[in-house]
Protein backbone atom coordinates (compact mmCIF):
# COMPACT_ATOMS: atom_id res chain seq x y z
CA UNK A 1 0.00 0.00 0.00
CA UNK A 2 0.99 3.41 -1.12
CA UNK A 3 0.73 6.33 0.66
CA UNK A 4 -0.26 9.20 -0.94
CA UNK A 5 -1.11 12.57 1.44
CA UNK A 6 -1.27 14.72 -1.86
CA UNK A 7 -4.80 13.77 -1.83
CA UNK A 8 -5.71 15.83 0.86
CA UNK A 9 -3.76 18.90 -0.53
CA UNK A 10 -6.75 18.47 -3.67
CA UNK A 11 -9.11 18.23 -1.23
CA UNK A 12 -8.51 21.82 0.00
CA UNK A 13 -10.18 24.73 -0.92
CA UNK A 14 -6.78 27.51 -0.53
CA UNK A 15 -3.27 27.29 -1.54
CA UNK A 16 -2.06 27.76 2.17
CA UNK A 17 -3.03 25.58 5.74
CA UNK A 18 -3.56 28.19 8.51
CA UNK A 19 -1.97 26.31 11.83
CA UNK A 20 -5.12 26.41 13.71
CA UNK A 21 -6.81 24.62 10.73
CA UNK A 22 -4.13 21.72 10.59
CA UNK A 23 -6.15 19.40 12.63
CA UNK A 24 -9.03 19.76 10.00
CA UNK A 25 -6.62 19.11 7.29
CA UNK A 26 -5.04 16.03 8.85
CA UNK A 27 -8.70 14.87 10.21
CA UNK A 28 -7.44 15.46 13.43
CA UNK A 29 -4.03 13.75 13.27
CA UNK A 30 -1.91 16.67 14.37
CA UNK A 31 -3.19 19.38 16.31
CA UNK A 32 -2.20 22.88 16.04
CA UNK A 33 -0.59 23.17 19.53
CA UNK A 34 1.68 20.05 18.70
CA UNK A 35 2.77 21.85 15.56
CA UNK A 36 3.00 25.38 17.19
CA UNK A 37 5.28 22.84 19.38
CA UNK A 38 7.28 21.80 16.91
CA UNK A 39 7.65 24.85 14.90
CA UNK A 40 9.42 26.01 18.27
CA UNK A 41 11.73 23.49 18.13
CA UNK A 42 12.60 23.79 14.49
CA UNK A 43 10.93 20.27 13.89
CA UNK A 44 7.93 22.40 11.79
CA UNK A 45 7.12 22.52 7.87
CA UNK A 46 9.13 24.52 5.91
CA UNK A 47 8.10 28.08 4.90
CA UNK A 48 5.87 28.95 7.57
CA UNK A 49 4.69 32.42 7.33
CA UNK A 50 2.95 34.85 9.92
CA UNK A 51 0.14 37.12 8.84
CA UNK A 52 -0.74 39.05 11.83
CA UNK A 53 -1.35 36.79 14.74
CA UNK A 54 -2.11 34.00 12.32
CA UNK A 55 0.42 31.16 11.24
CA UNK A 56 0.34 29.60 7.90
CA UNK A 57 2.11 26.99 5.85
CA UNK A 58 2.01 26.42 2.15
CA UNK A 59 0.08 23.15 1.05
CA UNK A 60 2.94 21.77 -0.67
CA UNK A 61 5.49 22.20 2.08
CA UNK A 62 2.65 20.90 4.39
CA UNK A 63 2.04 17.63 2.68
CA UNK A 64 6.04 17.61 2.02
CA UNK A 65 6.40 17.47 5.69
CA UNK A 66 3.59 15.44 6.61
CA UNK A 67 5.24 12.76 4.38
CA UNK A 68 8.53 12.77 5.65
CA UNK A 69 7.04 12.10 9.06
CA UNK A 70 4.64 9.67 7.99
CA UNK A 71 5.33 5.71 8.16
CA UNK A 72 2.77 2.71 7.47
CA UNK A 73 2.33 0.55 10.02
CA UNK A 74 2.06 -3.31 9.02
CA UNK A 75 -0.67 -5.55 10.79
CA UNK A 76 0.55 -7.83 13.31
Amino acid sequence: MDLNLKSMAERWPSAIVARNEVDRFTGGVISPRSLANLDSLGLGPEGAFRIGRKVAYPVAAFIDWLEGRASLRRAA
